[in-house]
């Protein structure tokens, strides 16, 4: 073999590593999954209310990583009181945008959230303004009483 071929293999096998890294630190490093999340929805009168969630009674699913703010996402459930409640009571969010979640967390799939919200059969409600400067944590709601949240930019950094 030539020093030549040798060289390709070794940058095509450096490269390919490198993926293969890069695909598993997007993908699955960093992420932490727990199952209590505590929603403090907005209301238009300026005051809260808070919707405490857990796995048992909500089917909560969440993710989140402290490597940046925009890796939140979780999936739940609410009773059909509470969905009254937050569709009566909760501040509507006006460009709500869903982000993509991992393919393994698949309870979360953030295109069907976006055109079920374009579409009106989900509520896109604010949960928290400003959680982190420059991003809110918005959640949209089904009548059913499916629940889908995750951080977006708000736009005050632009």
């Amino acid at each position: 073999m030539t020093s030549g071929r040798i060289l390709v293999i070794a940058i095509v096998a450096v490269t390919a590593a490198f993926g293969v890294a890069l695909w598993w630190f997007v993908n699955y490093a960093y992420y932490e999954e727990f199952d209590e999340v505590s929603l403090i929805f907005q209301r238009g009168d300026g005051t809260a209310f808070e919707l405490p969630l857990d796995g048992q009674a909500n089917a909560v699913r969440a993710i989140n990583a402290e490597t940046s703010p925009l890796r939140f996402r979780a999936c739940f459930t609410l009773p059909r009181a509470q969905v009254a409640e937050v569709l009566a009571d909760a501040f509507t969010y006006d460009d709500p945008t869903p982000l993509g979640a991992p393919g393994w967390f698949d309870c979360f799939d953030a295109e069907a959230i976006g055109a079920d919200l374009e579409a009106g059969d989900a509520q896109p409600f604010l949960v928290q303004r400003d959680i982190t400067r420059g991003i809110d944590r918005v959640a949209a709601l089904y009548a059913d009483g499916r629940g889908f949240v995750w951080h977006q930019l708000n736009g005050t950094l632009e």
